[in-house]
């Protein structure tokens, strides 16, 4: 399949790597060209483990390229996904949804056929209904659907992570866009990943309840550590004994930094 990513920042780069990986025909589109022509140069610019292995070989085998034209790089595509940075704005703290709107009216323009649009950028509910309308306006003669595909990478391990996940959160009610992100993949469903596939809203909602409920663990064994100082109890020992729950599970229960 054909498989375009808007943004070739962290997530959209080794997304696009792992697709690329699959067998699928890939192109990373990007604005900032400096970034474009380091990555056609062979210059990764974040580091990930495995990741320079993993775009040389792929780019070697004609499976990945990289443009700044946004146009060239969705036309005949199967799926566009959305995978720009969505910042905290100054003052508020709201998701700054800028850069996903901009990609959603500049897509509209570019997509041929019918095609997916997929929001993989982490993003409040409801913008996938914002994302649609958007370019509804920008094309009304747009052929498309957009559906949900929260990304659960950990920085230093994203391509085990995106290889090897626990689940594929997929949300979307159009059953030609849901068939074509089975088909986008379907290699990680034949190694038994669960695809778990629910509405648009519910997908965003589970990306944001994901990262609640981490951040609750990691400050719970933090409150827990300064209760172990007070005691004299080792908080390693505590952590095990409550992570061998199979309710609570031991990961996330290391006392140190906070999230962020």
């Amino acid at each position: 399949m054909k498989v375009t990513m808007i943004g070739s920042g962290y997530v959209g780069l080794v997304s696009g790597a792992c697709f690329a990986d699959f067998g699928h025909d890939v192109t990373c589109v990007d604005k900032d060209e400096r970034k474009i022509e380091a990555l056609k140069a062979g210059k990764i610019p974040i580091f990930e483990p495995g990741l320079d292995n993993l775009v040389s070989s792929n780019v070697a085998a004609g499976r990945l390229a990289f443009t700044t034209d946004v146009k060239a790089g969705v036309a005949g595509a199967d799926a566009v996904f959305i995978a720009v940075g969505t910042p905290s704005r100054r003052g508020d703290g709201h998701a700054d949804l800028s850069y996903v709107y901009a990609a959603a009216a500049e897509i509209a323009q570019a997509i041929t056929g019918f095609t997916v649009i997929v929001d993989k950028s982490t993003v409040p509910v409801g913008t996938g209904d914002e994302v649609e309308r958007i370019m509804r306006e920008a094309n009304p003669n747009a052929e498309f659907a957009v559906v949900s595909n929260p990304e659960f990478l950990r920085e230093g391990a994203a391509i085990d992570d995106f290889k090897r996940p626990d689940r594929i959160v997929i949300g979307g009610d159009d059953p030609r866009a849901m068939a074509v992100m089975r088909e986008v993949y379907r290699p990680l469903h034949i190694n038994k990943s669960p695809i778990v596939e629910m509405d648009r809203r519910g997908a965003e909602l589970t990306k944001y309840a994901a990262n609640a409920f981490l951040a609750v663990k990691i400050t719970f064994i933090n409150e827990i550590a300064d209760l172990c100082e007070k005691v004299g109890a080792n908080v390693q020992d505590v952590a095990r004994g409550i992570g061998l729950d199979n309710r609570i599970g031991s990961k996330f229960l290391h006392a140190g930094p906070g999230y962020g």
